[in-house]
């Protein structure tokens, strides 16, 4: 039986969705209950980055962050235990609109990696995102598999729990 009280809610949380679009397409969309410019800057500022995209199930911590969010600026992150024991990711953001879009590339894998477009849409005070790999094969995308996508529940709940947080200590500024 439903104890709650007439006019109450349960709070209803975000959901996930990944989505191959096509032979070379993922597509993995998200709402955050948070303005476009607080999600934006989760995305571009290192040391906000740090804080949610490594996920903690995986017990390999995000070592070290570098970001020149700029069209032609480079990124670079390194994952490990220790330097010793690090994988690195990087690439170069193509296209930069502040608080709207990023895209950027992957090139750790040398051969051409997966174009990242990242769209935040404000609406209502809760941003819509929409982050969109396109891959250069159906070969590259079915080597990828969902492997990284599988991970972004778990990232964007992590990224939820910071934008609370961001929430809050605007809050009491």
């Amino acid at each position: 039986m439903d104890k709650r009280r007439e006019g109450e809610s349960t709070p209803i949380k975000n959901h996930t969705t990944v989505e191959r679009k096509s032979d070379r397409e993922l597509v993995v969309t998200r709402t955050f209950d948070a303005p476009a410019r607080t999600v934006f800057e989760a995305w571009t500022k290192p040391e906000l980055f740090m804080r949610w995209w490594a996920p903690k199930s995986m017990g390999v911590p995000l070592l070290s962050c570098e970001m020149d969010v700029r069209a032609g600026g480079k990124y670079r992150l390194e994952f490990g235990q220790d330097a010793s024991n690090s994988s690195a990711f990087f690439g170069r953001y193509i296209e930069v609109t502040p608080h709207s879009r990023l895209v950027w590339t992957n090139d750790e894998g040398g051969d051409g990696g997966p174009v990242t477009t990242v769209t935040f849409e404000e609406k209502g005070g809760k941003t819509l995102l929409v982050l969109h790999e396109l891959y250069p094969s159906k070969e590259a995308l079915d080597a990828a598999g969902t492997g990284a996508a599988d991970a972004m529940p778990e990232q964007f709940e992590q990224l939820d729990e910071l934008l609370v947080a961001l929430g809050a200590s605007a809050g009491q500024s």
